[in-house]
């Protein structure tokens, strides 16, 4: 997927570094992204789920800011004020370069700088908060031991994450003046809160008041298991997987020239390397997306189905549909068809009906389970009729693949 990066102006007239991470095609919707603190755009809680939410057709904007990354200005500068602020004229760049974002997503203080902004930033119609604290002021924690020695001396440098950072007075009076939570209860907009019951950098009880606090609509998700940075894989893939399924609920439908005709067939099926680890592909098919990958053992990530896992799948889902079409022209009593497919390599002489009698074959085992009240020879039809399917003729037949090089 293609990420665009530039640079707009921030609140205090510095140029801040951004990513644009946009889908294959148009984008369903776009979203705004703020990251934790002391982190920058290119964290990889941040990239992971942008890129996976680019794979469901959801641009995503994430920057740096004031002194992060790659944006210009000074950290000790910078406030939870200004930050908040600085979501919103990224939320103005966008709108004007681009479309609003009709989603902010806010991991750690991200998420409560997104409650903050989302007021003042009409296009946002879906609000999801990341481990998120009910209280800017709780990041403070992080430099507990040095907060009478800031307000004494006016500005002292601190380590966070093994970094040393400068933090001034005027941060922690500005944290000290925002009540998040008569934000949330007036937000007007559709919440998600995610959290792990084991963060121990933000606790849960920060998930229950935000919760509390906030008007229907209101949803929380539980991510187990996960810390807070989110630096396991699955665990990014999982947020981004449940925004999008979520946040459809919210979003206009797609416009009619967005869609696809269902007649229109067949439909060209578009593969191409996201760059974010070593195997990793996006798989764009009509108004489909989604990600392949190579198990861990093979020196993937396992972030999605395998080349031969598609290759199951669709002679697994073209099996049920012909047999169901069958089942229904001819009233069988054919309640559900589940197939259950392997893939394995054989010796080529342990096969007694191959023509190949030397080297290694490709084996498809392909198990079917139909339930209803069918009689042995309906059985009998419906397992002759599975061999039918167009997938499984393409497969044991003769195929000719052309390939070419782009124009």
């Amino acid at each position: 997927m293609p990420t665009e990066r530039f640079q707009f102006t921030g609140i205090g007239g510095h140029q801040l570094a951004a990513a644009l991470d946009m889908p294959e095609r148009e984008p369903l919707a776009y979203a705004l992204f703020a990251h934790c603190f002391t982190c920058g755009k290119d964290v990889l809680a941040a990239k992971r789920i942008a890129v996976a939410l680019a794979a469901e057709g959801i641009a995503v904007l994430r920057f740096d800011f004031t002194g992060l990354g790659s944006s210009e200005g000074d950290f000790a500068n910078s406030t939870f004020s200004s930050n908040v602020a600085d979501l919103v004229r990224a939320a103005d760049h966008l709108r004007q370069t681009r479309k609003g974002p009709a989603i902010l997503i806010g991991h750690s203080l991200g998420g409560a700088a997104v409650l903050a902004a989302a007021g003042q930033i009409s296009d946002a119609r879906a609000v999801v908060t990341i481990a998120a604290p009910s209280d800017p002021a709780h990041v403070t924690g992080l430099f507990a031991d040095r907060i009478e020695d800031i307000r004494k001396q006016g500005e002292v440098e601190v380590s966070l994450a093994g970094r040393p950072f400068h933090i001034k007075r005027e941060f922690l009076d500005d944290i000290a003046e925002h009540n998040l939570m008569t934000q949330v209860s007036t937000l007007h907009k559709a919440l998600l809160i995610m959290h792990s019951p084991t963060d121990d950098t933000v606790g849960i009880d920060n998930a229950t008041r935000i919760f509390v606090a906030a008007k229907h609509p209101k949803s929380f998700v539980s991510l187990a298991g996960a810390d807070h940075l989110l630096s396991g894989k699955r665990d990014a893939a999982y947020v981004a997987d449940v925004i999008a399924a979520w946040t459809s609920h919210y979003l206009d439908p797609v416009a009619p020239e967005q869609a696809v005709d269902p007649g229109e067939a067949p439909r060209n099926v578009v593969v191409r390397e996201t760059r974010n680890s070593k195997f990793q592909q996006t798989v764009s098919i009509g108004p489909h997306r989604m990600l392949a990958d190579e198990p861990v053992a093979a020196g993937g990530e396992d972030s999605g189905p395998g080349p031969y896992d598609f290759v199951l799948a669709g002679l697994g889902a073209c099996t049920s549909m012909t047999m169901r079409l069958y089942a229904d022209r001819k009233s069988l009593p054919l309640e559900r068809v589940t197939v259950t497919l392997k893939h394995s390599k054989i010796h080529a002489e342990d096969c007694a009906e191959c023509e190949t009698k030397a080297g290694m074959l490709d084996q498809i085992e392909r198990v079917i389970a139909m339930e209803g009240n069918l009689d042995t020879e309906q059985r009998k039809k419906l397992m002759e009729i599975a061999d039918k399917c167009p997938v499984h003729r393409t497969l044991t037949s003769e195929v000719h693949i052309v390939t070419h090089a782009a124009d």
